[in-house]
Formats: C-alpha cells, sequence, structure tokens
C-alpha cells in the first residue's frame, strides 16, 4: 500500500507533462523578410554579373618564323684599316674568326628583314664595315653610318642608303615584343643607334645599325627599344670570341670628369664617350651574303627564338 502510495506522485506527474505537450501546439519556424532595397540590389548584382562580357583571349605570340638565312662573315685585322685610300681589302692580312648564320623573322619585321637582306646580299653594303663597339658580357655593335664617302672614315657605310624603303617597322608595337632575353639574338638598333648625328639630319636616312646580344645572361634594358628581328643558328662561338675582344674602358676618373661635362652641357663630352667599348683589336664583317634555300622546298623553317 505504501508502495502505491509512493509511486503515484511520478505517474501523476508524468502524465501532466505529457498532457501539456499534447495541448501546446508546435510553433512555425522563423521566417525571413528582406526589405525592398535589398531585394533590388541583388537582383541589379545578379543581373550585372551575368551580363560582363568574357575577358580578351590572350594576344597569339610573335611570329618568329625564320623566312631567310644571311651569313657573316667575321675576321681580325692585325695591322689595322689604313687611315687613307681606297683599298676594297682593307686588311693585307686578315685572321678569320668564323661565320655566322643568322635567320631571319620575315613575318615578325618585315621591312626590317628585307632591309638587312639587300646590306648583305644584293650590294653587300655590310662588307668591309666595323665591329665598331663591344659591351663585355651584353652585346656588340655593326653596321655604323659615317658621313659621305668622301669625307667617312673606313669601315663605316657611306650614306645615302634612300634605295632602301622608309622602315616602317618601327611604327608598329607588334615588332617590339620580342626580348633580348639571351646570347645571339640579332636587333636593329634605335636606342642604342651612335650613327653620325648628321648623318640622321638627313631626309633620306636609313637606319641599318643591328646589334648581335653577346650573353651569357639576358640585356633587359634593351627590351621595347630595339627590334629583335632575327637570331643566331649557327656561330655563337664567333659571338663568344668577339665578345672576348678587350676594348677601351676609360679609368673612373676620366668617367667622372665626362659625367660632369656632360651635365654641364659640354659637348666634348659626348666626342669623349664615343670612343669608349670600342674594341683594341680591328674586327670587321669580311663577307656577307644570302643563304639560298633547295628549290624543291615549299615550307621555310621555323625555330624557336629560345634556341640557338
Amino acid at each position: 500500500m505504501n508502495h502505491v502510495l509512493q509511486s503515484s506522485p511520478v505517474r501523476a506527474s508524468s502524465s501532466l507533462m505529457t498532457m501539456m505537450m499534447a495541448a501546446t501546439p508546435s510553433s512555425p519556424p522563423p521566417s525571413i523578410s528582406f526589405p525592398r532595397r535589398t531585394f533590388l540590389f541583388f537582383s541589379s548584382t545578379t543581373s550585372t554579373a551575368l551580363s560582363l562580357p568574357s575577358p580578351p583571349a590572350p594576344a597569339p605570340p610573335p611570329d618568329t618564323t625564320i623566312t631567310d638565312r644571311i651569313f657573316m662573315d667575321f675576321s681580325l685585322c692585325p695591322t689595322f684599316f689604313r687611315p687613307e685610300g681606297t683599298d676594297p681589302t682593307l686588311c693585307s692580312s686578315p685572321a678569320p674568326l668564323g661565320r655566322l648564320i643568322i635567320g631571319l623573322y620575315g613575318h615578325l619585321a618585315p621591312i626590317t628583314v628585307s632591309n638587312f637582306k639587300a646590306m648583305c646580299s644584293s650590294r653587300s653594303l655590310y662588307r668591309n664595315t666595323l665591329v665598331h663597339k663591344i659591351f663585355p658580357g651584353q652585346f656588340f655593335l655593326a653596321g655604323r653610318q659615317g658621313l659621305s664617302r668622301r669625307d667617312s672614315k673606313l669601315g663605316e657605310l657611306h650614306p645615302p642608303l634612300d634605295f632602301l624603303p622608309p622602315n616602317t617597322d618601327t611604327l608598329r608595337p607588334n615588332a617590339f615584343l620580342l626580348k633580348h632575353s639571351r646570347g645571339g639574338v640579332v636587333s636593329l638598333c634605335l636606342s642604342e643607334n651612335d650613327d653620325d648625328p648628321d648623318v640622321k639630319l638627313d631626309p633620306h636616312y636609313r637606319n641599318v645599325e643591328f646589334l648581335i646580344t653577346t650573353g651569357p645572361g639576358p640585356c633587359p634594358q634593351l627590351d621595347n627599344k630595339n627590334i629583335v628581328f632575327g637570331t643566331v643558328l649557327q656561330g655563337l662561338d664567333v659571338v663568344a670570341a668577339i665578345a672576348s675582344i678587350p676594348t677601351y674602358k676609360p679609368s673612373e676618373r676620366i668617367q667622372k670628369y665626362n659625367e660632369l661635362a656632360a651635365f654641364i652641357g659640354d659637348k666634348r663630352a659626348d666626342t669623349a664617350r664615343a670612343i669608349w667599348n670600342r674594341p683594341l683589336k680591328t674586327v670587321y664583317i669580311s663577307d656577307c651574303g644570302e643563304l639560298k634555300l633547295k628549290p624543291n622546298a615549299t615550307t621555310k623553317p621555323s625555330i624557336s627564338p629560345t634556341l640557338p
């Protein structure tokens, strides 16, 4: 009897809770409401995102198809060129350095390539011209124009060169895309051009001075300022031999004096600087010309500009 009385309050309490839960209605889930301004913002954002144009396709890489091949023979002249005279050989006992085979990018820079070919083959005007400056570990320059034939020094080109068409490649941004990323890059000198200033004033002036990088590293200071139009396919050992020729380099004291003279506007500073980096041995282009492909060749080789 006592056991029944003790357990009855527990049962009563449990029954009471069950009845209360059954009588309590289930609460609905909370509703989420957005202000009208928020709804309009999300709607406009979604429509804008859907209407954005797709990003433009990447530009195609520069066309480095090799359309033509040129050879250039380089020699050393131990006796130097004669200061006077018209001897076409210039050097009586040349020491051959070797031959370069240069592939030209005729699609990328058509006028530059056409002019370069004309200077090498049809008139061979590059023949017997000097490599007039060498920047160790960077590049060398050739094809400089002096004054008229009467006043020009031997080893320089003689204007006018008005048989060449004006080079409109210099006006096309695509012509400046290739980089001077290694040794053996052949480029038209624009920023590094040191033709005689009076020659540049001639309305018929044609720029045909060129440079070849010597490596071993890149020359980023030349990028976007000079037109890469070819590459050395064979003869990088010749390029290295030219790069190893000692050059004139003034002392640090003379360089500082020159900087001061240039700062105050003394024109003699430019004249003095013109002989800096000149090779102490006479190196020149002893022969040049075009290498013809076989008559039955239907396509011309394409070689990546990253390869020698």
